[in-house]
């Protein structure tokens, strides 16, 4: 089994616009019964060593979590009390997914209403009202995942190495796509909003303070294929002209970030090395032209000495 996984988004596309839908109401789940986080972390996904799950959502007294198992294809609902429930991840409309969601966790007597206009995509269509029947090719979701499962690792090894204000690595289901962001600590100025079925608000909050984020998306009919990506915001003076490694990456003028093909990482000699490569390179003319205190904001790690030290 490959590490690194081929992922051509045109292979994928019918199952990866079904996996978005179906995280968004998951995600939404999420957002409902947890309290209000900055730069709304509170809504996001992790990635486990089986898929996609939330972490413990509070409901009252309770709490309960739901995770894509991405291996035997199911969405698992396990409460504090001993209850679960299975669902089968298979082709079938969001409709269909989401009443078998919502029945479940009545059934745990874990009732909960969400708002079900999906978030930024064009044209949305209700969870309720999505009859339409949905692709889930269980290959390609277990690629997806795997995909993930590397990103992850190698995210977090380059979120080690700073120590100011810094997110978890985690799944926005809204955009869908997999990041971890970097903080200067200065506010920004207010950023324009205009994303589809976002409220400006909540994108100016997410913006409120200067930022360099990595992320990995999979692909979309408005950009098909899989890519790293590293943008800023506010974007610095001649920060689309600087030289970033390796030498696939680019800077793309429609997305204003610079972009790396996952492809290149997947076949490139070292995968980790290239990731991290554009992942240190893309944040150093960030935080160099933004004038940020990178002194202040780097991480000095420990010299230890004995196990005791590394306890």
């Amino acid at each position: 089994m490959e590490v690194w996984p081929e992922l051509n988004y045109a292979d994928w596309k019918g199952t990866c616009a079904t996996l978005h839908m179906w995280t968004q109401i998951v995600g939404k789940i999420r957002l409902t019964l947890s309290p209000w986080t900055n730069h709304s972390w509170h809504v996001t996904l992790y990635v486990t060593s089986r898929g996609l799950g939330t972490s413990p959502i509070p409901h009252g007294s309770d709490t309960f979590e739901i995770y894509f198992d991405f291996i035997e294809h199911k969405l698992l609902i396990l409460k504090n009390d001993g209850g679960t429930r299975a669902i089968e991840l298979k082709p079938q409309s969001v409709a269909d997914f989401y009443k078998a969601v919502m029945n479940a966790l009545s059934e745990l007597k874990l009732p909960v209403k969400i708002d079900t206009v999906p978030n930024e995509i064009v044209n949305p269509i209700p969870f309720e009202k999505d009859d339409k029947n949905r692709d889930y090719d269980p290959e390609y979701a277990n690629r997806f995942w795997r995909v993930l499962v590397q990103a992850d690792r190698v995210f977090k090894e380059f979120r080690s190495r700073f120590c100011g204000k810094c997110s978890p690595v985690h799944f926005f289901w809204g955009s869908f796509d997999f990041a971890v962001t970097r903080f200067s600590g200065r506010p920004a100025p207010p950023h324009p909003g205009g994303i589809p079925h976002l409220p400006d608000a909540i994108t100016r909050e997410a913006y409120s303070q200067e930022v360099s984020s990595l992320g990995f998306w999979p692909g979309a009919d408005v950009m098909p294929e899989a890519l790293f990506y590293s943008y800023a915001y506010p974007e610095p003076t001649g920060f689309g002209q600087a030289k970033v490694k390796p030498d696939a990456a680019s800077y793309n003028t429609q997305l204003r970030e610079f972009v790396l093909p996952y492809d290149a990482v997947r076949t490139a000699k070292s995968p980790d090395a290239s990731l991290l490569d554009f992942a240190q390179s893309t944040y150093d003319a960030a935080s160099t032209l933004g004038k940020w205190d990178r002194a202040g904001l780097e991480e000095k790690k420990p010299i230890l000495h004995s196990p005791r030290q590394r306890s």
